[in-house]
């Protein structure tokens, strides 16, 4: 028999436990989550369930019988200390647990505001866990003063919240446009004037100075001077990959928990997938954040780990919900030289990227036609003729016969 030790009780971790039972795998599998509520899905948190629309139930990617049922140790609230990969063991709560092999899915942490700009002031808070949403959720009172700080699409999505439940919503944004790093400034002008047209008060190219009050935040001083009068705050600022136990235990790093193409770490024993994993990609390497990938890189990982010798092929795709606008995005869109914009029906909207004539990503807002198009030509490798895509006209489906 051999003993499998998982660390990390995310969508991560979650799926490759259910895939190393699936595909047949008899032996001892322990898993380890810090927080105490069984594997759920982490989205809906700053959408739907920060709205009231989902209940905690609702988030579980399983009942938590399923673990017990499939002869999974789930054990919650049990932050690992240290790894020990000579002696192949896990330290947790004072006990050392040995395994065979050992994978980590410990995900991404919330970037924090720093001490000594108000971070540690009550009412300041992040997006990431259950925990962090139910602390917050007390504030959401229709009229309080809300400052969001960061404008991707965590921060958008708060925003969103927080004025569709009737809250005064302040968003800053540090570089020249919200989603700079992810998005081209034409999606970023489609969402600066959705947000525009909701009454958030969103400012671009305006950093945060300091969080101001006794104990408990009451105001801001902003990066030109002004100074805000809040309740609370939300901090919006992105994620890091969660990598020091790794670290600690002397695995490679490098934007993440170094794999190979497999999964694998620099210890032959350990292995990796999520956001807390980066592999090669393309003559690079890559790290994504996104619950795609933690399914699918999961699965490959557990395939691997029981003897398989597939490489892990990302196929990216990722969304945000704000107000009633669903965007969907599918492919990455590094190194693009070139936007097209097409208008579909009922307000649609879908943004193309391409690098000279390679189709590398596209951004569609209540376009579902155009993501699905767009997502099936990418992972076949295919593209689009510019002209074709921009006129309104032309029949999506025409596309898929180039």
């Amino acid at each position: 028999m051999t003993d499998i030790a998982v660390i990390g009780a995310g969508q991560a971790g979650a799926s490759l436990v259910a895939k190393l039972r699936s595909e047949g795998f008899s032996g001892t599998i322990t898993m380890f989550g810090g927080e105490i509520a069984p594997p759920y899905q982490r989205p809906p948190l700053s959408k739907k369930y920060l709205l009231g629309e989902m209940d905690e139930a609702r988030l579980y990617l399983r009942p938590e019988s399923w673990y017990a049922e499939n002869g999974i140790d789930l054990r919650l609230g049990a932050p690992v200390e240290a790894i020990a990969p000579a002696a192949r063991e896990i330290i947790v709560g004072g006990e050392v647990v040995r395994y065979d092999q050992l994978a980590l899915t410990t995900g991404s942490v919330p970037r924090h505001l720093p001490a000594a700009l108000g971070g540690n002031l009550a009412g300041v808070y992040a997006v990431r866990s259950l925990a962090d949403v139910d602390a917050m959720a007390p504030e959401f009172q229709q009229g309080a003063r809300v400052l969001i700080v960061g404008g991707g699409y965590i921060g958008l999505e708060a925003a969103a919240v927080a004025s569709k439940l009737g809250l005064q919503v302040t968003l800053i944004e540090m570089a020249d446009r919200i989603l700079q790093r992810v998005a081209c400034p034409e999606t970023s002008r489609y969402f600066r004037d959705l947000h525009l047209s909701r009454g958030v008060d969103l400012r671009e190219g305006t950093g945060l100075e300091r969080l101001t009050g006794a104990g408990r935040v009451s105001g801001a001083v902003l990066g030109d001077g002004t100074e805000l009068e809040v309740d609370f705050v939300i901090v919006g600022m992105g994620i890091l990959p969660d990598e020091i136990l790794a670290e600690e235990a002397g695995l490679e790093i490098e934007n993440g928990i170094r794999c190979d193409s497999h999964g694998r770490t620099s210890d032959p024993h350990i292995w990796s997938a999520g956001d807390c994993a980066s592999f090669p990609w393309q003559g690079g390497r890559l790290r994504l954040e996104s619950v795609q990938n933690a399914i699918d890189m999961a699965e490959a990982v557990a395939v691997n780990m029981l003897g398989g010798a597939k490489p892990y092929v990302p196929k990216p795709w990722f969304w945000s919900d704000q107000y009633e606008v669903k965007l969907q995005i599918a492919g990455l869109n590094t190194g693009y030289d070139n936007v097209v914009a097409r208008l579909g029906d009922k307000g649609a909207v879908s943004h193309w990227y391409f690098a000279g004539d390679r189709l590398l990503a596209v951004d569609a807002m209540n376009d579902p036609r155009g993501y699905m198009v767009g997502k099936r030509l990418i992972e076949a490798g295919k593209t689009a003729d510019p002209v074709k895509l921009a006129d309104p006209a032309t029949d999506l489906k025409e596309l898929m016969k180039g």
